[in-house]
């Protein structure tokens, strides 16, 4: 199974099926050739890339996986 991905902005306006390259096709939907990165700080000190400004959006990325579980 391939990685999909999917964003959403700070208005909860969902981007569904971002494929490989999730920077990539956000740019194209939206029209632009410029972005920036985000990233979140945690608490303990970390920071982490999570995701893009892209114009007057800020786009959460999440990685999508398929729910299975065993059924006995």
């Amino acid at each position: 199974m391939t990685k999909t991905f999917m964003a959403i902005d700070q208005n909860g306006f969902c981007f569904p099926d971002l494929g490989k390259h999730p920077r990539k096709e956000l740019m194209e939907r939206l029209g632009s050739k410029h972005c920036s990165k985000m990233f979140v700080d945690t608490k303990d000190g970390k920071t982490y890339h999570c995701g893009y400004v892209i114009g007057r959006l800020w786009l959460t990325l999440f990685e999508v996986s398929s729910f299975r579980k065993e059924v006995s």
